[in-house]
């Protein structure tokens, strides 16, 4: 699997939100230790499936518009004389 790579200015972003998070949703202080290494747990462990996730729904978007643009081009034909 191909690492999930962040600038550091979304890794800091992120740790922040995390921070804030415990801290309202769990009442809980967590430092900025704490904070990365769980960000770099959930990217390791949920990365692939989210990017895995982000995959399919993309098949599924180009397979969309492969479909309708075969119906575009059919509207496109001309129709042939026949003798």
């Amino acid at each position: 699997m191909i690492p999930i790579n962040t600038t550091r200015e979304e890794k800091v972003q992120i740790i922040n939100r995390i921070k804030i998070f415990f801290e309202e949703e769990r009442s809980e202080a967590i430092g900025d230790l704490a904070a990365e290494h769980l960000l770099d747990f959930m990217l390791e462990e949920l990365g692939p499936y989210i990017y895995n996730r982000a995959i399919y729904d993309a098949r599924l978007l180009v397979d969309e518009r492969f479909a309708q643009l075969e119906e575009d081009l059919y509207t496109l034909e001309r129709p042939l004389r026949k003798r």
